[in-house]
């Protein structure tokens, strides 16, 4: 099967159309159109329902691009060791993490690595939907939550605890609870339980629900949770990385938490000797080690050692 007529396909089947499938590739239409004809002879079938709207795959075209997708990903990953073969880090490096981790601990500290390493270029996509790392939807993933995708490299980079803040402005004018019984006089803000999330969190949530709570706000992710609890709208249920990144919240009923939620690193196997990997994880485990010295530093102060 000829790989150009592949590669023109896979365009026109990703683009949904031949214009501008033909100004991606610097084609004609007609070029373009031509090279499709004569796949679709080679394999005696129709690959596009033709329209005035422009194209849909057929049936066997979805197939076909399936096909494609798999062997576009594996050439991109191709590609990237190549370069990576360079002792220079450069290029781009596509880094996937929660909205709340990537928000909140990664975006913030980014300029450091790119003081370092000026010819990087990082992607950054915060969801909470987990990427295919293998089908290279991303290079390296931070994840609350140990991936379970098959051919990858995981590294356990430090535990996160979830608990209860919320601002001095809401606990002054509605007091400060003592006990979980007291959340019946406040406004719990939380993860919606059919919402993406770790499991500590999930049974955390179901356990406040088991009390009487006085109302309740939830969103599909933490950064919406924080940004309810800093504008003083009642007690967010939000991982400890939150409070050691702002400096407006307090710890409520500090012995309520979730057990210990590991945060992994992980990456394609075939992406072990990639210099951009290296450099990146040694940047957040460096940025990790420093935040434990920070904190046992501030504890130390506090105690007077």
């Amino acid at each position: 099967m000829d790989w150009d007529k592949l590669r023109i396909f896979h365009a026109v089947a990703d683009a949904g159309s031949l214009t501008h499938a033909g100004d991606t590739l610097h084609l004609s239409q007609s070029a373009v159109s031509r090279q499709i004809r004569a796949l679709e002879e080679s394999l005696n079938t129709a690959l596009f329902h033709r329209h005035a709207r422009g194209l849909l795959l057929t049936e066997q075209g979805e197939l076909l691009f399936d096909a494609t997708k798999t062997m576009n990903k594996r050439i991109e990953a191709a590609a990237a060791r190549i370069r990576d073969s360079e002792e220079e880090v450069f290029g781009e490096l596509r880094v996937t993490t929660t909205t709340g981790l990537g928000t909140l601990w990664l975006a913030p500290r980014l300029f450091k690595l790119y003081e370092t390493y000026p010819n990087l270029k990082i992607d950054l996509m915060m969801e909470e939907r987990v990427l295919d790392l293998p089908m290279r939807e991303a290079d390296v993933a931070i994840r609350i939550k140990e991936p379970s995708q098959a051919d990858l490299i995981r590294k356990r980079l430090m535990f996160v605890h979830i608990g209860l803040y919320a601002t001095e402005a809401y606990l002054r004018k509605n007091g400060e609870p003592k006990s979980l019984d007291d959340l019946k006089n406040h406004r719990l803000i939380c993860q919606n339980t059919k919402s993406p999330q770790v499991t500590a969190g999930l049974q955390l949530i179901q356990e406040l629900m088991t009390y009487d709570v006085g109302t309740t706000l939830t969103v599909n992710n933490y950064f919406g949770v924080l940004q309810a609890a800093t504008h003083d709208l009642g007690i967010g249920v939000l991982p400890n990385y939150v409070s050691d990144a702002l400096d407006g919240l307090t710890r409520v009923l500090p012995d309520v938490e979730s057990s210990e939620v590991p945060v992994y690193l992980a990456y394609p196997e075939e992406l072990r000797h990639s210099k951009r990997i290296q450099a990146f994880r040694d940047f957040v485990q460096d940025e990790i080690i420093a935040d434990k010295r920070m904190i046992r530093k501030t504890r130390e102060q506090l105690h007077g050692v």
